[in-house]
């Protein structure tokens, strides 16, 4: 399966684009962040995703959609995507691609899960695994705005080593503050015993409700109705609590 479609050929190819891969970087052992060149993207929102089309020499097409980890004006984008072992998709992503392949994308998508500079309300980011995705967009273009928006991330990944960004986050940020959680191994030092994210983390480490914070809650299913649920009880207004999800436990 290739990242290039037939249908490209004949002009028919609609409001598909395709990109060009222009690096790949590690991330974990099962993840990795894809630059890609895609002539016409014109730039997208924080939070925004586009769809990825894959292409089989039979003819097969697979489609899934990836959050964007970039944000702002322009025509490169950057994905990062987990391997999903009986995935169609992520495994093609992950362990064949390479520099100079193409890939056909659709986007960019989506307007509700979306953080702009122009909100001047507390954020409150909540990621679980590869959901820290659409959130570092989101922290990339707080950053790159010079808002002065206070951020807050709660971050939860089974250990260190699976953590996507981490470099990245663990640079010091005057308007951004950040929480680890992990679930099955702390790194020494860690105050807290891994484990599954809590309510009593989401009080001790968030925004109180009582300042309606705009909260973004991304990861996988269970993982976001669990958080979605607790933030609730917290006393968060549901309207003000977005999220996205994907499969996985």
């Amino acid at each position: 399966m290739t990242g290039t479609s037939e249908a490209r050929d004949d002009g028919r190819i609609g409001n598909w684009k395709v990109g060009v891969v222009t690096s790949i970087r590690r991330e974990s052992a099962s993840g990795r962040s894809i630059t890609i060149d895609v002539p016409g993207w014109g730039g997208n929102i924080a939070g925004q995703h586009t769809d990825v089309r894959l292409t089989a020499s039979n003819g097969y097409t697979a489609v899934r959609s990836y959050s964007v980890a970039s944000a702002g004006v322009g025509d490169r984008i950057e994905l990062a995507v987990d391997r999903l072992p009986s995935g169609e998709v992520s495994p093609y992503l992950v362990d064949t691609l390479r520099e100079g392949d193409e890939l056909e994308l659709r986007g960019p998508l989506g307007g509700w899960f979306v953080w702009t500079p122009q909100q001047a309300e507390n954020v409150q980011l909540i990621g679980g695994g590869s959901g820290i995705v659409p959130l570092m967009a989101m922290i990339r273009s707080h950053e790159a705005s010079g808002s002065t928006t206070p951020f807050r991330l709660l971050y939860s990944v089974r250990t260190p080593l699976d953590a996507f960004f981490r470099a990245e986050l663990e640079s010091p940020s005057a308007n951004l503050e950040v929480t680890w959680i992990f679930t099955r191994h702390a790194p020494n030092g860690c105050s807290r015993p891994a484990g599954r994210i809590t309510a009593a983390d989401l009080e001790a480490h968030g925004f109180p409700a009582a300042l309606a914070p705009t909260v973004f809650v991304c990861g996988p299913t269970g993982f976001v109705e669990t958080v979605a649920t607790a933030l609730v009880a917290l006393g968060h207004e549901p309207d003000r609590v977005k999220t996205e999800r994907f499969g996985g436990a």
